[in-house]
């Protein structure tokens, strides 16, 4: 049986790997209107320590508003989005920026300045801060660029010169440059072909590993969705229908979730996830 949104979750891991701590993002009866059609209706959700959470939905469910929600950048209709202990949906902007400095964001495009370079596009939030000497920056920007298996002899480009896997991987550098303990992913993986796909997600795993993270991601894409959720978030009918591991997920009687996740993509999606599970518990 999967969670309801209003109950709290049974079984968090997919992974035996992935340790949950308490909740870092509590949304309590959230509501969100546009003149006069309601996206979200008293939606419930958490998202725990050191997990990494999907959230997926079909068209117009508000998945994107719903991320944004997290980051501040929109504010709800009615009721809180609760960011390790603060409700920023009510925050005052200093506070709000200050909460800002311990989360990163990757969009979907990568969003990096186009006038800028690489090296600078990384340094940027740590430059915001005020507050660090340059050579610090320097070294700080090249250790994230390394982390990300960005060359070094790609600092001095502009994002117009690279392929879009670099892209990918200089705006990740970017959303990790305050070291956040919070990072969200918008379709991470999309435009990128499969095995650059690949890669990303690997890098992705790998990083929330090592530097313990907790991760909010939207995606549309299965493999991406089945290699990374320790849990999996459903958006539809304007509610959280299903929250909980991928399992217990797609066996929630719901048409979204038959035809996303049962589908044709669905199942070829889901039998490269059981050869995954199969080979791991085999080492």
């Amino acid at each position: 049986m999967v969670d309801s949104a209003k109950r709290e979750p049974q079984r968090l891991n997919l992974r035996p790997d992935v340790e949950v701590g308490p909740p870092v993002v509590e949304i309590r009866n959230l509501w969100t209107r546009f003149g006069r059609t309601v996206v979200h209706q008293d939606l419930n959700l958490k998202i725990y320590a050191g997990e990494i959470l999907s959230i997926v939905g079909g068209s117009g469910t508000g998945k994107t508003v719903l991320l944004r929600q997290m980051l501040g950048l929109e504010k709800p209709s009615r009721g809180e989005v609760v960011v390790f202990g603060e409700d920023i949906s009510s925050a005052q902007p200093e506070d709000l920026q200050r909460m800002r400095n311990h989360w990163g964001m990757l969009f979907q495009q990568g969003a990096l300045y186009s006038a800028l370079t690489v090296f600078e596009n990384i340094a940027q939030p740590m430059r915001e801060l005020h507050a660090l000497p340059d050579d610090v920056i320097r070294d700080a920007v090249l250790l994230k660029m390394n982390m990300v298996g960005l060359g070094v002899e790609h600092a001095n480009k502009m994002p117009a010169d690279l392929s879009g896997g670099m892209v990918k991987r200089a705006a990740l550098a970017r959303a990790l440059a305050l070291e956040p303990q919070l990072l969200f992913l918008d379709e991470p993986t999309a435009g990128l072909d499969p095995d650059l796909s690949d890669a990303f997600v690997a890098l992705i795993q790998t990083l929330h590993r090592e530097l313990k993270l907790t991760v909010v991601m939207v995606t549309h894409d299965l493999d991406t969705l089945f290699a990374l959720s320790t849990r999996i978030a459903v958006l539809a009918d304007k509610h959280v229908v299903a929250v909980g591991p991928t399992c217990d997920v797609i066996q929630v009687d719901h048409p979204f979730i038959k035809q996303f996740f049962l589908g044709p993509r669905g199942r070829r999606a889901l039998e490269v996830l059981d050869e995954r599970v199969k080979n791991e518990s085999e080492k």
